[in-house]
């Protein structure tokens, strides 16, 4: 194959440094494995049993591509309840990354900007360099909170769309009602859209969830089953926002993914009605696990998901999980999210016993300069 047949957007993507982590730990014996972005729990019982009623009473062509009735109706009731916006509109996506592509494809023109929040989850600036957009970072340094100045001195003629994500990945930071309203109100001042990915809502410690769309009816909201229900395989998302973008991004839907998968669709709409409140309660008492264990470092953040943001004792980010790396400790190095190499992630979605093993491996590291 010709490397000129290669298109420019695909050579401006690097590999994901995460996977690279991922394919390391495949060759090692017995990896301390805390990179994983993904529940460690398996999905739950009468969900895994609906996924296979769903296949055993045929539902295994294509979905209409705004998905099933009855979850859509589901989902869509539970949004009237919680905003009560007239036009608000409810679709179901193949994840919340086909979301998120379709989402930006439908927004972002060629050259048009789409500020992010740095440190940001991997797929928002390559998925915005897909869309033909150019990522603007605003610097969230060091303790992970919104300055709207800064976003509204990042703001340009070229702003497209805002895209926020609480509580984040890779910091677990949770944005107060004072930021995310800031944010809503001013996304609305200049006319931009405003995305807010809240895939990991479930996952609130010290406070309830705050959503932007609170404060702008235009806000498109992105979520999904993945990460609250461990449905990561399944590929079920969700978008509700106003009618007319919720509409336009059918349209590539149709063109693109079709639908999400048909049986995982039955699977979702019983996951409405299964309680995941003692895996929450579960990961908050291993996110205070960490953060008593680990008190030599030091850590922002950490109110949500299941991601500690560490900022590295010594040497670079890089350098840091290298040694880390030598002695079996699998972790993420900061530059995968950020501009920075200062940090790495921890994903404490993990057994105990991992855990308390990453633990000892990180005092031992943190003595070393």
């Amino acid at each position: 194959m010709s490397e000129r047949w290669i298109s420019e957007r695909l050579h401006q993507i690097d590999a994901s440094g995460i996977r690279k982590v991922f394919d390391l730990a495949a060759n090692m014996t017995d990896p301390i494995n805390l990179s994983i972005g993904q529940p460690h729990f398996d999905t739950p019982e009468p969900i895994k049993q609906a996924f296979k009623e769903a296949i055993d009473k045929g539902f295994n062509a294509y979905s209409q591509t705004q998905g099933i009735k009855p979850l859509i109706e589901r989902i869509q009731r539970d949004v009237d309840a919680t905003y009560q916006h007239a036009d608000r509109r409810v679709f179901i996506s193949s994840g919340t990354s086909g979301a998120l592509m379709m989402a930006l494809s439908t927004l972002v023109n060629p050259g048009d900007e789409v500020i992010v929040f740095d440190p940001w989850f991997v797929m928002y600036k390559h998925l915005t360099t897909l869309a033909g957009g150019k990522v603007v970072q605003v610097d969230t340094y060091p303790d992970f909170r919104i300055d709207l100045n800064r976003v509204r001195d990042a703001i340009t003629p070229r702003t497209k769309v805002i895209l926020c994500n609480s509580p984040s990945n890779p910091t677990g930071y949770v944005a107060t009602a004072e930021e995310m309203r800031g944010l809503a109100e001013l996304a609305a001042e200049k006319d931009i859209a405003l995305i807010s990915d809240e895939i990991y809502r479930q996952f609130c410690y010290d406070g309830e969830f705050v959503s932007p769309a609170r404060w702008n009816e235009q806000t498109l909201v992105i979520d999904g089953f993945s990460k609250s229900h461990s449905m990561t395989g399944h590929r079920v998302g969700y978008c509700h926002g106003p009618q007319h973008l919720i509409q336009q991004m059918l349209k590539l839907q149709q063109f693109t993914f079709v639908c999400s998968p048909h049986p995982a669709q039955w699977a979702a709409l019983a996951a409405c009605d299964v309680d995941m409140s003692r895996e929450v309660a579960d990961y908050k008492a291993k996110r205070d696990f960490m953060l008593r264990e680990l008190s030599d470092y030091e850590i922002h953040g950490a109110g949500g998901a299941f991601y500690l943001f560490v900022k590295a004792p010594w040497g670079t980010g890089t350098e840091f999980v290298k040694e880390a790396i030598a002695r079996d400790l699998l972790i993420i190095p900061g530059n995968v999210f950020s501009s920075c190499d200062t940090h790495f992630r921890i994903s404490y979605a993990a057994e105990q016993r991992t855990l308390e093993r990453g633990v000892q491996v990180l005092k031992e590291l943190v003595k070393l300069h």
